[in-house]
């Protein structure tokens, strides 16, 4: 749930692990962003104009989880990297008030990072809708991976996201396993039901690792 985004660290990054899930979820958020050596980028004025927020929160959060972000992506850029954004902006009269031509250094935040801040952001309508938003796409990347359709999916079933990533594991295993004493023997039932969003946040990470949908 939205609440277990924004309090538990394990379940922010059982999303942003998944490089999978992160390209879908680029691709049906739609941001936007600045094009910087091959990534999407964000400015903190930009962050801040997604959530709904002053830059003034950002920077607080930036401050109180710096670790964490830092590690999902937001950077300074300095010297050279500073210049070659702002070469590559410099006739974009739109990225103008972003991206001051003066400033010595520049913070910006990657996809990755400003889905981080959407997580982490309590005092924003917009960070909580993100959330919920972001759920609901990983809900059905989950589903569509493990062989379900989602136009069937119920949300109830609580049982269905480990015990799928569990069968769809199984598979991978038999697969690449030429021998059947090195399977490892668990249950495949057929699913016809939805991951819920409360284990989308609460499953172990070696579980997501162990599909196609783990991280890097």
């Amino acid at each position: 749930m939205n609440k277990d985004l924004s309090t538990s660290v394990i379940a922010r990054q059982n999303i942003l692990n998944n490089s999978y899930a992160l390209s879908q979820l680029e691709t049906h958020l739609a941001l936007g962003g600045l094009q910087y050596e091959g990534d999407t980028v964000f400015a903190k004025a930009q962050t801040a104009d997604i959530l709904a927020v002053d830059e003034r929160t950002i920077d607080r959060y930036l401050n109180g989880h710096a670790e964490e972000l830092k590690a999902n992506g937001y950077q300074i850029l300095k010297g050279k990297a500073l210049r070659n954004i702002k070469l590559a902006y410099v006739d974009d009269t739109g990225v103008v008030d972003i991206i001051d031509p003066k400033a010595p250094s520049l913070g910006v935040l990657t996809f990755r990072a400003v889905l981080n801040m959407a997580m982490l952001v309590t005092d924003s309508e917009r960070a909580k809708a993100i959330r919920s938003r972001m759920l609901d796409i990983v809900i059905d990347v989950v589903a569509e991976k493990a062989g379900g359709h989602t136009k069937y999916i119920n949300q109830r079933d609580e049982d269905y996201l480990p015990a799928a990533y569990v069968e769809d594991s199984y598979r991978k295993q038999k697969r690449r396993k030429n021998s059947a004493s090195s399977l490892v023997k668990v249950p495949c039932p057929s699913f016809r039901s939805r991951p819920t969003r409360a284990f989308c946040c609460s499953l172990p990470q070696e579980v997501w690792q162990a599909s196609d949908l783990g991280g890097d």
